[in-house]
């Protein structure tokens, strides 16, 4: 059930002077009506007291939560929250033990702050972080508290905490980052607009085929001098089979065979390479630098 957010003025057990109020205009004297809740058992006189006591404390839950305004929530869903917070010090506040307001506004704050930490999120960020970004937007509004002053710049508000720049940089990141921007979000407004997706990187096939070249190199260059000149012929010169075995007076069958073998060589001797460089102790099936005898 929502709280009623109506009550602007407050109910106390006495007159409305001076002598009834303390810190704040309010923060009424009920005293007497706490001492009075503690001694009551359960029932429906001890609720009506209850609600008594949270409607003339209710203006001060609202001028806490004022404090968290333009934070990117509503102004009536932050006095909600810092209504809830009012019931909860209501029902815990020991009159022994000192002034209800000393009680009321950490714990009200304290449920307005939890609010933002655990729902204003679009994506949960580590604690650490969102406690540098309240330091950052503290020192902030102190040093352009004066007339005149500059914006501070990262080196300013580091001195002024004791972070270090770069916790410093963190912590004015996380200010603008209660929510998301969608991958789809249009960044121009142009003709020739882009979208967000636009501007992220993508795996790039190419890396592959520089590892593949890397890998084989060696082992081309152990190859002997014929089969090298055969690869070179098909793969580079786009000869056909019939016109290498021609050209070196063999058959265009031979020529398959060998194109056949001296890849399967390459292949078997740079998957060896690439498995004993990650730690495996496989063994490659043909090695690249062998000379066999051929016919």
């Amino acid at each position: 059930m929502r709280i009623d957010m109506s009550t602007s003025s407050t109910t106390t057990s006495g007159p409305s002077t001076a002598q009834n109020r303390r810190t704040h205009d309010d923060a009424p004297e009920t005293a007497e009506l706490f001492a009075r809740l503690a001694e009551l058992p359960d029932g429906p006189e001890r609720d009506a007291l209850r609600d008594e006591l949270v409607t003339a404390w209710l203006p001060m839950a609202h001028r806490i939560a004022g404090r968290f305004r333009d934070r990117g929530e509503s102004v009536e869903d932050l006095r909600q929250v810092a209504a809830l917070g009012l019931v909860k010090a209501v029902d815990r506040y020991d009159p022994e033990r000192g002034a209800f307001e000393s009680y009321a506004v950490p714990t009200i704050t304290g449920e307005v702050k939890r609010h933002f930490r655990d729902r204003m999120w679009a994506l949960r960020v580590p604690r650490r972080v969102q406690e540098l970004r309240n330091k950052v937007r503290v020192a902030r509004r102190e040093l352009a508290q004066s007339p005149g002053t500059r914006e501070p710049t990262v080196a300013d508000i580091a001195a002024h905490t004791g972070l270090t720049e770069e916790e410093v940089g963190t912590g004015m990141e996380a200010l603008e980052s209660f929510s998301t921007l969608s991958l789809d979000a249009e960044l121009s407004s142009d003709d020739d607009g882009y979208s967000l997706a636009d501007t992220l990187g993508a795996p790039d096939s190419s890396y592959d085929v520089v590892v593949d070249r890397e890998s084989a190199k060696e082992c081309l260059r152990n190859l002997p001098e014929r089969e090298r000149a055969i690869l070179y012929m098909r793969f580079f010169e786009d000869m056909t089979q019939s016109r290498i075995a021609d050209r070196l007076g063999i058959s265009q069958m031979h020529v398959s065979r060998l194109i056949s073998r001296s890849c399967a060589r390459v292949r078997d001797e740079a998957l060896g390479r690439r498995s004993a460089a990650r730690g495996g102790t496989g063994r490659a099936t043909g090695s690249c630098t062998g000379r066999r005898k051929r016919r």
